[in-house]
């Protein structure tokens, strides 16, 4: 297990490498080059630059988040297999620059939802938060002005001005994409990636769909095990992995996270690992990391990743905004600093715990 921290790179990150690097126990970001657009190729200078930034603050590169796929490549238009070579050309860039996981996700349209940005806890903490009786009220062009304006001035990953001022022609784009057919545009995708993969040993990590259920009459098809199950017998490759992230699939108490990672067990390079907490159907708020403070048993979490010999990188997810700070939303310093010396402590303890069993 090897803890980080997600960065967003410089001129985008209310948070600084200087500061993740005193963080005890994380030694690396998981990060990504946020001007560039889905479908556009990462050239060498591009990664190797922002390699070179991390590590002069005295930290690695151990991953990227994300990679995004094209809408192209999800409808399945004419421009899909420009946009997969140019993909496969990004992973090649970043194969050889030593950069081997890569989390992305397929969602249609939106890469998550949240109808607020900064509910207020009864400890004065604000947190994202999802009602689906909102959710229902709204036209999702509505849902774009609220998030923008909640993000108060930032550059929601996912929400990038790009992509939204083209909301309705992307609506109208995936009219005809059920689920079917957007799993089938999936697995073409990554059959056509698998050879630069195997390359250079690169694991692909694809992140939960968030919440997990449809929105806006758009399909999900990454929303539990039954779902992950499949597409990792699909595409039957050690490249071919799940990032788990359990406020994402957490977001549906339906789900077993800790029955989602025995099945997943060796192929999940990347997770994301936080609470939440259920107010009522439909109703979440994200929580801190700590089991008692919302719905989810973390330590069974952690101790099923590690009973599962869970090997890859790992990070706190989303924090709360505490102490006054001002920053993303979601991506304070304060909170995300506690979860993860959290998580690390849950991790030496059943670690040392396991050791003196077997010593008898």
């Amino acid at each position: 297990m090897e803890m980080t921290l997600r960065w967003y790179g410089p001129g985008y990150d209310s948070v600084g490498l200087e500061q993740i690097r005193q963080i005890p126990g994380v030694k690396g970001v998981v990060t990504t080059l946020m001007g560039k657009q889905p479908g556009e190729v990462w050239e060498k200078e591009e990664i190797l630059g922002l390699k070179a930034e991390v590590e002069k603050a005295g930290l690695l590169v151990k991953g990227i988040e994300s990679v995004n796929i094209s809408d192209d490549i999800k409808i399945g238009t004419k421009k899909r297999d420009q946009h997969i070579e140019n993909y496969i050309t990004t992973l090649e860039n970043l194969g050889e620059a030593g950069i081997t996981m890569v989390c992305y996700n397929f969602m249609p349209v939106f890469d998550w939802t949240r109808t607020d940005l900064a509910r207020k806890r009864a400890d004065g903490a604000t947190v994202l938060a999802y009602d689906q009786a909102v959710v229902d009220q709204l036209d999702p062009a509505h849902l774009r002005s609220s998030v923008t304006r909640m993000a108060e001035g930032y550059t929601m990953p996912g929400w990038e001005p790009e992509r939204l001022d083209k909301l309705e022609e992307l609506f109208e784009a995936y009219q005809d994409v059920d689920g079917e057919k957007l799993f089938a545009n999936l697995v073409y995708f990554l059959e056509a990636i698998g050879p630069i993969c195997e390359k250079y040993n690169i694991r692909m990590g694809i992140h939960p769909d968030d919440p997990a259920w449809p929105i806006f009459g758009l399909a999900r098809i990454i929303t539990g095990k039954d779902q992950i199950v499949r597409l990792l017998k699909v595409v039957d490759k050690p490249y071919n992995g799940i990032t788990l992230c359990t406020g994402s699939l957490g977001s549906n108490p339906k789900n077993d996270i800790c029955q989602i990672i025995r099945a997943a067990a060796g192929r999940i390079p990347f997770a994301h690992v936080r609470n939440l907490r259920y107010n009522h159907a439909g109703d979440f708020e994200e929580a801190a990391h700590l089991s008692e403070d919302g719905s989810m048993d973390m330590y069974q979490i952690v101790k099923t990743l590690y009973e599962t010999r869970f090997d890859g990188i790992i990070r706190p997810d989303h924090g709360r905004m505490i102490w006054g700070e001002q920053a993303m939303p979601g991506y304070g310093l304060y909170d995300r600093a506690l979860g993860a010396v959290y998580l690390e402590g849950l991790w030496e303890a059943i670690k040392k715990a396991d050791s003196e069993s077997k010593k008898g």
